[in-house]
């Protein structure tokens, strides 16, 4: 399993919203760049970043912010947030990210979707962010009619690099993940499934990994403390060992 650190960009600092509302926003530090390196000195193979502001207004913003992210660190970086056109992809692909996570186009325009998966293979991850197994978009302002998982099983043979599955409910909110739900979707596609929203523990990523999760996405918990990005990596290198029966 690949645990993702956020680092979500808002007016170019470092922030945490609850359950996605723009008007519960903590501020984390101001130079999100240095988080970057704080997140890889502790350990971390890949970053997942977030433009706020692109996602609520339909195009990327932080891309300053972004690329000194991508300057200062040697690791992957995978974007989401407003990402919705190709001239959009060839932006933030020429800010040197090295994947992006496309959510409310995907939902809007599937035909899109595949076009730009068969264009960018191995580039793409499908953001599916849901409330009661119902997909959100724009910037999780509103919520669709479409179910989560037919959502992903409608994309799963497109060359997409995976899927980013958020419980809006649980984002921000620090109370665990929706593990029934990310099951179902780990269950429901071929494709890589990383789940996001409520993971507060070590515990609750070496569950996720057990119902068959890809990676796993953690945000407002390493930021207030509450969990350690060296004792998760420890955690998952440990149970490794223990399965393949060198410890």
């Amino acid at each position: 399993m690949i645990v993702y650190p956020a680092i979500d960009i808002r007016g170019g600092r470092c922030v945490r919203l609850r359950q996605g509302d723009y008007s519960q926003e903590t501020v984390f530090g101001d130079d999100p760049a240095a988080m970057a390196r704080r997140w890889v000195d502790e350990g971390s193979s890949v970053l997942h970043l977030v433009d706020l502001d692109g996602a609520k207004s339909g195009h990327p913003v932080n891309g300053e912010a972004i690329k000194r992210i991508v300057e200062s660190c040697s690791v992957p970086c995978q974007l989401g947030g407003g990402i919705r056109s190709d001239d959009h992809l060839r932006e933030v692909f020429a800010w040197g990210v090295a994947r992006v996570v496309i959510g409310s186009r995907a939902v809007q325009d599937p035909a899109w979707l595949r076009q730009v998966a068969f264009d960018y293979p191995g580039k793409i991850v499908l953001g599916i962010d849901a409330k009661e197994g119902r997909v959100a978009t724009e910037g999780w302002l509103h919520v669709s009619e479409v179910s989560a998982v037919d959502l992903a099983k409608q994309c799963e043979d497109w060359p997409l690099a995976g899927v980013v599955y958020t419980d809006i409910a649980r984002d921000g909110m620090m109370m665990g993940p929706n593990f029934d739900a990310q099951a179902e979707m780990a269950a429901a596609t071929k494709l890589p499934v990383i789940a996001s929203g409520g993971v507060t523990s070590a515990e609750h990523v070496l569950t996720l990994r057990k119902h068959g999760l890809a990676g796993v996405i953690v945000g407002r918990a390493l930021y207030e403390g509450g969990l350690k990005l060296t004792e998760v990596l420890q955690s998952l290198s440990g149970e490794r060992r223990l399965t393949s029966g060198d410890g």
